[in-house]
């Protein structure tokens, strides 16, 4: 690297502070004639003040600068600026630039390499150790932990197959774990094979009605049988028995049943896992992968949000723009400039319909039923710059913008083509997603939308609507109409419920913002599933100290909280039926790389996963803290 930028915080003038950088030249030549352009989600707000440099523009997370003196800088020499004026304080050493790079006059970009924000305030500390050594309660790698065990240890077999008269729709589904445990653990022996091999055990399968649809009882005898109504009852109980065994030779401390049962079956029917793919696209092959890890922790829904401000993932077929403009970030790409980590090469990436069938497919095979997200009113910068007709012509630029800091984001239900537009998606994505739900976003609208657009405030006029809320929620209930004439079931995060709402029937909310809020959407008659950014949210930080990774906006969330969270918490015994379940969710602001996901959602998916299928009374903290160091990673 040539050029090298530091960024520091200070915590004065209080209580944002001041954001200052450092550009140091480390090239053969004098630097002059350029500008200075960073990802950071820090941004510098409308009113700020600026020392030692000119700040140009910036698009949500986008920034970019000139020096105010032309003066060429050195070799060797650097060039300073600070800003006050920006839109929080810091919460840790990755809420500053990303990512830089410098342009020159002639258009080239050079990257520049960035270093951690550090805290002129304090010194940084080590972050502590995020789970202790943990204790087994039982010898027995299992995870999410079952609701019912009494087994005595013995030795494992060398391989688990099929009994003699096993059918042959069982004998695949045994060949289709041992498929996932292979995907997920490539180096590790196989569990399941169809004919006898010496130093194996049998398994067998039989049918008890009145058991839960995904309830299972394992039986351990001289033959192993695993008794369940249904085939979802057969895979849990199936997935349970590869991850004893594999546990059995990937550790010495765990061990395999010789003789007992397992009685278990999941608490909550809705056990999901939300993946971001607009903020940082995940490959097909990435998003395959999610999806077998949630299978692995008997997770049944995966909820995949494939538009946002960053990116439309989703290939529409009567609208290639959506994925042409709409999925292609770069320096280079005035309308949807790079954020959030990018450099200045340009990206492209989105879904063909083929690849969301294969997933849907692929997860189905899993039991995992897939819901696609469409982020709508809000979020919606990448549809506005791919789909321009869709923006009221008389509405001033630069308008209003929400917490993200995108400029008139927001689909305006004044705009009749707006409409024709969703349906036309809701149509295409029907074909592909069987699923009965479909998330259609409605959160984060800017307090003030469209209260500049003639073409909103005329239509506000028109049907006697007052403000953002009363509007988004007339543009919701036309869109739930919409769903409804499809068959389909209307999910959004809880802000749906503003401004009036949407009728409770057929709509299930997701209760992110604080935990408080489940209840009181369940009490105005709303299911809800429940996904507090204080527990289930994997991306923010694991501790408070300033050189974790993460976000940090619902405070530090460890794994020992996101375990040990209750999610009826204080719901009245009359609304419980309303709470459907519990989900993590993975947004990507920060996660650039495999390594981050890594870092920031293991263990806590596992968490969430035991907190989904585990009684309370059988969750056990060190227990858990023993067993999760056997997860899989992506």
């Amino acid at each position: 690297m040539t050029y090298f930028l530091e960024n520091t915080w200070l915590p004065t003038p209080a209580p944002e502070g001041t954001w200052s950088f450092t550009l140091t030249n480390l090239s053969d030549a004098p630097l002059a004639d350029f500008k200075l352009s960073l990802t950071s989600i820090t941004r510098i707000m409308p009113t700020y003040d600026l020392t030692g440099a000119t700040f140009l523009r910036r698009y949500a997370n986008f920034h970019e600068f000139e020096p105010a003196d032309a003066t060429p800088i050195a070799p060797g020499e650097s060039w300073s600026f600070e800003v006050t004026g920006i839109n929080r304080s810091p919460f840790h050493r990755n809420d500053a630039a990303k990512t830089a790079w410098i342009t020159l006059a002639d258009g080239t970009h050079t990257i520049v390499q960035v270093g951690d924000l550090m805290h002129a305030g304090e010194a940084p500390v080590r972050p502590r150790e995020r789970l202790p050594e943990g204790k087994l309660t039982l010898p027995f790698a299992l995870l999410p932990w079952p609701n019912q065990i009494d087994a005595t240890a013995g030795a494992a077999p060398v391989i688990l197959y099929a009994a003699d008269d096993v059918s042959v729709a069982d004998k695949r589904l045994m060949l289709a774990i041992d498929a996932l445990h292979t995907r997920l653990f490539p180096t590790a022996q196989t569990v399941f094979q169809l004919t006898p091999a010496l130093g194996g055990r049998a398994v067998n399968f039989a049918e008890d009605g009145s058991l839960p649809t995904e309830g299972y009882r394992i039986t351990f005898e001289d033959q192993i049988t695993v008794t369940s109504s249904a085939t979802e009852g057969r895979r849990y109980g199936l997935i349970a028995l590869a991850q004893i065994l594999h546990g059995a030779y990937a550790d010495p401390d765990y061990k395999f049943p010789a003789t007992g049962t397992i009685d278990d079956a999941p608490r909550y029917d809705w056990r999901g896992c939300h993946l971001d793919v607009s903020r940082h696209f995940w490959s097909h092959d990435e998003v395959l992968r999610v999806v077998d890890m949630l299978a692995w922790q008997k997770l049944n829904k995966f909820h995949w949000h494939l538009t946002d401000d960053e990116g439309w993932r989703a290939e529409i077929l009567a609208y290639p723009e959506l994925t042409q403009a709409g999925a292609t970030r770069g320096a280079d790409v005035p309308a949807m400039l790079p954020q959030l980590g990018d450099g200045s090469e340009t990206k492209h990436g989105f879904y063909t319909q083929d690849q969301m069938r294969a997933v849907v497919a692929h997860a189905g095979d899993l039991g995992i039923e897939v819901m696609p997200e469409i982020e709508m009113p809000g979020h919606s910068a990448c549809v506005l710059a791919a789909l321009p007709q869709l923006v009221d012509p008389d509405e001033p630029a630069n308008s209003y913008y929400p917490v993200q800091g995108y400029f008139n984001n927001a689909l305006n239900p004044a705009v009749p083509e707006t409409f024709t537009v969703l349906e036309t998606v809701f149509d295409e994505l029907a074909t592909i997603f069987p699923s009965k739900y479909i998330h259609i976003g409605g959160d984060e609208v800017a307090s003030n939308a469209w209260m500049t657009s003639p073409l909103a405030l005329a239509l506000m006029e028109k049907e006697g609507l007052k403000g953002t809320f009363e509007l988004q929620s007339w543009f919701l209930r036309k869109i739930k109409e919409t769903l409804t004439a499809r068959g389909k079931i209307m999910v959004g995060w809880n802000e749906i419920a503003h401004g009036g709402g949407v009728p409770p029937e057929g709509t299930l909310l997701m209760a992110w913002e604080n935990p408080q809020v489940g209840i009181e959407l369940a009490s105005q008659g709303y299911d809800v599933v429940m996904t507090p950014g204080q527990a289930y949210y994997l991306d923010m930080v694991q501790s408070d100290d300033w050189l974790e990774n993460g976000a940090g906006w619902a405070g530090p969330v460890t794994p020992e909280q996101s375990y040990t969270y209750e999610a009826e918490g204080d719901f009245p015994p009359e609304l419980r039926g309303q709470m459907r379940g519990v989900q993590a969710c993975i947004w990507c602001e920060h996660f650039t790389t495999r390594q981050w996901f890594n870092d920031l959602v293991f263990p806590r998916l596992s968490a969430v996963a035991e907190a989904a299928w585990t009684q309370t009374e059988n969750k056990d903290w060190q227990r858990f803290a023993r067993q999760v160091r056997l997860h899989p990673e992506l």
